[in-house]
C-alpha cells in the first residue's frame, strides 16, 4: 500500500515534476475563498516554522525584513535608476 501512486492534484509543489506543472496548477482551487486559504495556510506555515517556537532566533524576523526591502526596491526600482543620469551642478 505504501508505493500506491499519489494523484498529481494532491502531491505538494515540491513533490510535482516540471511535466506535471501544468496539471498541478490546474487542479488548485482558484476562486477567492480558495487563494484566501492558500495565503492563509502559507501564513500559518511562517508562523509555526519562524516566529511561534519555543527558542526563537532572529530568522524569521529578518527573512520579513529583507523581503520588505527587495520589494520596496523593486517598487522604486524605475525612480531610483533616472537619479543616477541626473547632474547636479
Amino acid at each position: 500500500m505504501a508505493d500506491r501512486p499519489v494523484p498529481i492534484v494532491e502531491k505538494r509543489l515540491l513533490d510535482v515534476k516540471l511535466g506535471e506543472l501544468v496539471t498541478w496548477i490546474g487542479g488548485r482551487d482558484a476562486t477567492p475563498n480558495g487563494i484566501f486559504a492558500a495565503l492563509r495556510r502559507g501564513h500559518d506555515r511562517y508562523y509555526n516554522k519562524y516566529i511561534n517556537v519555543k527558542k526563537g532566533g532572529i530568522g524569521g524576523i529578518a527573512m520579513l525584513l529583507v523581503g520588505y526591502v527587495a520589494i520596496s526596491y523593486l517598487w522604486e526600482y524605475d525612480h531610483i535608476k533616472h537619479d543616477r543620469w541626473r547632474k547636479y551642478h
